[in-house]
C-alpha cells in the first residue's frame, strides 16, 4: 500500500525543492547566453516581465490542483475532471512529459559528472581541447557515470519528499548559491569584468525582435518547470493552511535572482578571459557553452591563478552546474514516481526501480545517439534535417509540449474545474491574496490572454520544429 499522502516538512522546504526544480541548467548557462546574444538588459527586462505576468499565474494554477487533489498530475485531472476521458489523456500528457524529459537531462547531467571528474583529475586542459567533447561523450565512460547518477537520484528519491527531497534540496540548494556568489565575487574582481557587466546590464532594444520576445518567454515558461507535472506534484506534497501564491511567489523571485547572477558570472567571465569576444557569436546551445566553450575560458585564469587555481575555479562551476541538475532531476522524475504510487497503489522503493529500469535504457538509448551507434544516431528526419533519439525527445517532449501542457492546465482550471473553485483553492491558507489586485490580475489572464500566448506558442514550435515554417517570418 502506498499510505498516506507525504508532505514537506516546512514551507522552506517546498520553497527550496520547488526551486531547485526550476534552478538548471538553462539558468545557469542558457539564460546568460540569450541575454547576451539578444540585447543584454532588455532581454533581462522582457524576461522578467514574462515570470511575473504569464509564468507566475501558470505555476499558480499548477499547485493549487496538486493541493486541492492531493494527487499527482494525472490523479488530479481525474479528479478535479470529473473522470472526463479528454482530461485523463491531459494528465497521462503530464506524466509521460516528465519522464521523457527526464531521460534526456540524465545524458546531460552525466557529461556533467564526466566533466567534473575530469576536472578533479587535472585534465583541464584536455577538456579545453575542442575535440575532447565528441570523444568523451562517446566514450565507454559514460556508463559509468550513468551509474553514478542513477545511484544519487535513487539515494535522494528513496527517502521520500520529506527525508529524500526536502533534506536534499536544503543542502544542494545553498551550496548551490553559496558557490555561485563565490564565483561570481571573483570573476568580478579579474581585468575587463566590468565590460561584461556593461554589455549584460544596458538593454539594447534595436535587438529586439519577435523571435527574441518569443525567446524570452519560452525561457522563462521552461526555467520555472511549468508544463511538467513539477509543480502539481509538489503542489500535492503541502498542506491546506500553507500560502501558495505567497510560496510561488518566492519560487519566481529565486529562480529568476540565480538566472540574473549567473548572467553576472557568465558573460563578465567571457569578456574579463577573452576581451575580443563577439557576444554574437556565441553558442545558441547551452551544453555548447558548458562543454566546448567554458573550459577554454577557465584554462585561460592559468596565466594568472596558475594551472592548480584555474582547476578549482573550474571544479567549482562544474559542481555549482551538476547541484543544479541533480535537482531538477530529482523532481522532474519524482512526477511518474509519484503517478505510479498513487495510481497503482506501489510503494516508493518498487516505483523507483520499475521506472530506474526503463529510464536507464531510454538514456543508453539517447546517451548513444551521437555517433556510439549509427542506428541511435540516424534515428529519422523532418523538417530537412537528420535527427537522433535524443534530438526526438528533446523536440518533441521539451520544446514542444510543454507549452501545450501549460496552455491545458489554465483551460482545465478556468473552464472545467470552474473560475471560483480556483479562486477558493488559492484563498486557502492566504488571507492577503482574496480580494488583492494579483488574484484580480490571476483571474484574467488565466482565462484570457495566457492560454492565446500558450497557444500561439506551441503553434510556432510545431511549425519550426517539424515543418521549418516560423509563424513569425
Amino acid at each position: 500500500m502506498s499510505g498516506a499522502r507525504e508532505q514537506f516538512g516546512s514551507r522552506i522546504g517546498f520553497i527550496l525543492a520547488a526551486a531547485g526544480s526550476a534552478v538548471g541548467i538553462g539558468n545557469l548557462v542558457g539564460f546568460p547566453v540569450g541575454a547576451a546574444k539578444n540585447g543584454g538588459g532588455a532581454f533581462l527586462l522582457m524576461y522578467a516581465i514574462f515570470v511575473f505576468a504569464i509564468c507566475l499565474p501558470v505555476m499558480l494554477a499548477e499547485m493549487s490542483v496538486g493541493r486541492k487533489a492531493k494527487k499527482d498530475p494525472l490523479g488530479a485531472y481525474r479528479i478535479l475532471g470529473g473522470n472526463s476521458t479528454g482530461w485523463k489523456l491531459a494528465g497521462w500528457l503530464s506524466i509521460i512529459t516528465p519522464f521523457m524529459i527526464a531521460v534526456f537531462y540524465m545524458v546531460i547531467t552525466i557529461w556533467i559528472l564526466g566533466y567534473l571528474a575530469e576536472v578533479f583529475m587535472g585534465n583541464l586542459d584536455a577538456l579545453a581541447n575542442p575535440e575532447m567533447f565528441g570523444q568523451f561523450i562517446n566514450s565507454p565512460s559514460i556508463f559509468g557515470y550513468m551509474a553514478a547518477v542513477i545511484g544519487i537520484v535513487y539515494l535522494i528519491l528513496q527517502g521520500g519528499v520529506k527525508e529524500g527531497i526536502e533534506k536534499a534540496a536544503k543542502l544542494l540548494m545553498p551550496s548551490l548559491f553559496l558557490m555561485l556568489l563565490l564565483l561570481v565575487i571573483f570573476v568580478l574582481t579579474q581585468d575587463n569584468a566590468m565590460a561584461g557587466v556593461k554589455f549584460y546590464l544596458i538593454p539594447d532594444f534595436s535587438k529586439i525582435t519577435a523571435e527574441v520576445v518569443n525567446g524570452a518567454l519560452s525561457q522563462a515558461f521552461f526555467s520555472l518547470s511549468l508544463g511538467m507535472g513539477i509543480m502539481i506534484t509538489y503542489g500535492s506534497y503541502i498542506d491546506n493552511r500553507s500560502d501558495v501564491p505567497g510560496s510561488a511567489k518566492l519560487v519566481a523571485i529565486t529562480d529568476t535572482a540565480v538566472a540574473f547572477t549567473a548572467g553576472l558570472m557568465i558573460l563578465p567571465a567571457i569578456f574579463s578571459f577573452n576581451p575580443q569576444t563577439d557576444p554574437s557569436q556565441l553558442s545558441e546551445s547551452s551544453i555548447g557553452m558548458i562543454f566546448t566553450f567554458l573550459p577554454k575560458i577557465f584554462l585561460a585564469l592559468q596565466a594568472t591563478i596558475g594551472y592548480m587555481g584555474a582547476s578549482i575555479v573550474a571544479g567549482i562551476f562544474f559542481l555549482l552546474v551538476f547541484f543544479a541538475a541533480i535537482t531538477s532531476l530529482v523532481s522532474i522524475f519524482e512526477v511518474p514516481v509519484a503517478a505510479l504510487m498513487s495510481e497503482k497503489d506501489v510503494n516508493r522503493k518498487p516505483a523507483l526501480m520499475i521506472l530506474g529500469v526503463l529510464l536507464i535504457v531510454l538514456a543508453c538509448m539517447c546517451a548513444m545517439s551521437f555517433g556510439y551507434n549509427d542506428f541511435f544516431t540516424s534515428f529519422t528526419s523532418y523538417a530537412g534535417t537528420q535527427k537522433s533519439f535524443f534530438d526526438i525527445v528533446f523536440d518533441v517532449f521539451y520544446e514542444t509540449i510543454l507549452p501545450l501542457n501549460g496552455l491545458l492546465i489554465c483551460i482545465f482550471v478556468i473552464y472545467r474545474w470552474k473560475k471560483h473553485n480556483f479562486n477558493e483553492a488559492l484563498d486557502e491558507g492566504a488571507p492577503h491574496y482574496k480580494g488583492s489586485f494579483f488574484e484580480k490580475y490571476v483571474d484574467i489572464s488565466v482565462g484570457t490572454f495566457i492560454p492565446v500566448i500558450l497557444f500561439v506558442i506551441f503553434v510556432n514550435t510545431v511549425a519550426l520544429k517539424y515543418f521549418g515554417v516560423s509563424l513569425f517570418g
